[in-house]
């Protein structure tokens, strides 16, 4: 039964892909043609993007329509153990700390579908839909946003030769929060990233709201947005006291910004550095970390089918579909920061990030503490860089709700890959994934995965 539901989802998948691509051809030879400004291809040439730039030298001739798509499969060799002592739970068959076999196979095949339009001269529309992922089997509507890099419909030089310096962005969009969400897996859109799967401490969400870029000629960026704070916004007032104020919990604006420098040195050197942070005071369920709605790319390790049915027994335990990855549970008060530095010497990449996230549930009297470190080496090679081996190390120590000591996860993953056009990716990875810190009687007890994932990626 279950081998039947996986071929199912994966025909399901195809279908999507089929449908997309037909679309594709179709609704590109329908529309108007013409290249898109002020924006990231979906495809190789997309790599290394961040915040897009004013230095488009596209010209506007006529409303555009773009029609793409993100596609990928992955075939997985996991194993998983741990060292947690036996338990029983009442309404629960057998060992609830066992963890499940794995076996050799193919995951759920994940695609989206990528809309934008250049409706003027500098606007430009984005919708993004999640065709098929491992959290959304069905259509999922991730967002969709506006992107303001000309106002010519005011009819003002003054605005204008503002406009030559600023980016403005409205609509449900991922929250700009951290450089590492320009390089992360996104559903079907594996193209950006080297690696298989994402930081073990997630950052991303999609949530409402506007923000401003003001780009300076000398490399000098400077961002800042306000959203509603949720992925799941809601017009009803709350029923819950906030255990810090005692209070009806409120939902307050997010606030988010970020300083840096981007700056190609030389024709071979390009640096940027960043920092970024995140606040919100009180929200309905704040999904900063755990906002992902496809989820993670590492299928079913360190998880108890008997108990991953939608719920959790504590925070700290790791269950499907985000499995894999650690949620500090920061969903009333979140207070983060973000320092991330990117090196590019010909084909020699370097990324690293250090974060300090602080906060807490609507439960909580005082927050808590989260670190998260990570650096990507990356070595692309031959004339155009189609192939690349790469290492990252990534570590988060967190405190978790209802545990005395901090728990610590520790990951080390070596990928190589090859471009065998712009828009079709092969990568191989080999993780290994240790857990520390966590008591005797929880699933995560001496936890461990290893093993390898072949993945196959189109973007276009």
């Amino acid at each position: 039964m279950k081998t039947l539901i996986s071929l199912t989802r994966s025909k399901n998948a195809v279908r999507h892909l089929f449908t997309i691509t037909l679309l594709a051809f179709g609704l590109t030879a329908a529309a108007q043609q013409g290249a898109m400004q002020y924006y990231r291809p979906n495809d190789k040439t997309g790599l290394n993007v961040f915040e897009t730039t004013k230095n488009d030298t596209t010209s506007f001739q006529k409303l555009h329509v773009k029609v793409g798509g993100n596609f990928e499969e992955t075939f997985q060799n996991l194993y998983n153990k741990n060292t947690a002592s036996s338990m029983t739970l009442p309404g629960y068959t057998g060992n609830v700390n066992s963890l499940e076999s794995l076996t050799p196979g193919f995951n759920l095949a994940n695609a989206n579908l990528n809309i934008d339009v250049q409706v003027a001269d500098g606007i430009r529309v984005n919708l993004t839909t999640y065709l098929a992922s491992r959290h959304h089997e069905n259509v999922w509507v991730k967002g969709g946003y506006i992107q303001f890099d000309k106002l010519l419909f005011l009819h003002s030089a003054f605005i204008d030769n503002i406009m030559k310096s600023l980016t403005i962005k409205v609509g449900q969009f991922d929250v700009n929060y951290g450089d590492q969400v320009f390089r992360r897996t996104d559903g079907g859109n594996t193209i950006y990233n080297p690696f298989i799967e994402n930081y073990i401490m997630d950052e991303f969400a999609t949530e409402i709201g506007g923000e401003v870029i003001y780009h300076h000629k000398s490399g000098l960026f400077a961002l800042g947005g306000v959203t509603n704070g949720e992925l799941d916004p809601t017009v009803l007032g709350s029923s819950k006291i906030d255990s810090a104020t005692g209070k009806l919990n409120g939902y307050d604006a997010a606030w988010h910004g970020k300083v840096g420098f981007d700056k190609q040195v030389t024709p071979d050197l390009r640096v940027r550095l960043s920092g970024s942070f995140y606040t919100v005071k009180s929200a309905n369920s704040n999904t900063l970390f755990g906002g992902d709605r496809t989820g993670s790319h590492y299928y079913d390790v360190m998880s108890n089918a008997a108990i991953a049915k939608g719920t959790t027994l504590n925070d700290g335990n790791d269950y499907n579909p985000f499995s894999g990855r650690l949620n500090p549970g920061f969903s009333e008060e979140v207070n983060t920061f973000m320092g991330n530095a990117f090196l590019k010497y010909k084909g020699l990449e370097l990324f690293g990030t250090a974060e300090n996230a602080k906060g807490r549930n609507i439960t909580e009297k005082t927050q808590r503490q989260a670190t998260q470190y990570a650096i990507d080496v990356i070595y692309r090679f031959t004339r155009n860089e189609n192939f690349w081996v790469a290492f990252r190390y990534n570590t988060v120590n967190a405190a978790l709700l209802g545990y005395h000591n901090n728990v610590t996860i520790q990951r080390e993953a070596g990928s190589v890959g090859w471009f065998l056009t712009r828009n079709v990716m092969l990568k191989a990875e080999y993780v290994n994934q240790v857990y520390m810190g966590y008591p005797t009687n929880n699933l995560l007890n001496g936890g461990k995965f290893y093993g390898y994932c072949v993945e196959a990626s189109i973007a276009f």
